[in-house]
């Protein structure tokens, strides 16, 4: 029987797919698409700590959020 899954859940492994490509389009070099499934993965990873009211999470993804947008704006 297939567990229901909740909206959270859909976000949270929609996000880790995402960034699981993100990493994958690093990897063969397709810049700057890549960073651009980063800024998806990352708004989805905060949305999820936000929902959990996870601070942790919603911090770390601001961070990267934050360092990305700088690399990127200096690339």
């Amino acid at each position: 029987m297939m567990a229901k899954f909740k909206f959270v859940d859909v976000v949270k492994w929609l996000a880790t797919v995402i960034q699981l490509i993100g990493y994958g389009m690093t990897g063969l070099n397709l810049i700057p698409y890549n960073i651009y499934m980063f800024f998806v993965g990352i708004f989805l990873w905060f949305a999820v700590g936000f929902m959990w009211k996870d601070r942790a999470i919603m911090v770390v993804h601001v961070g990267a959020f934050i360092s990305l947008l700088i690399g990127y704006l200096n690339a």
